[in-house]
């Protein structure tokens, strides 16, 4: 299984949300969903709650944090 481009649904824009990681097209930040998941939401209930997300735009915000996360350097 291959991980989703996260750039193809992912934008930073300084005129949206103060220039947060967005999901294209929307006010939904990366941090609103990670934090959803890691409230115990599941992907069912995230797109039942907002339908205007799909699957492949939630797995592009994990895809975003774990590449965060690998290019994050100590000092």
């Amino acid at each position: 299984m291959s991980q989703v481009d996260y750039k193809q649904y992912i934008e930073v824009n300084a005129e949206i949300r103060f220039g947060k990681p967005v999901i294209k097209g929307t006010r939904i930040t990366v941090y609103d969903v990670l934090q959803w998941l890691a409230s115990g939401m599941s992907h069912e209930e995230i797109t039942s709650d907002f339908p205007q997300l799909s699957e492949n735009e939630i797995l592009a915000c994990l895809a975003y944090a774990a590449n965060k996360e690998r290019i994050i350097k100590v000092a």
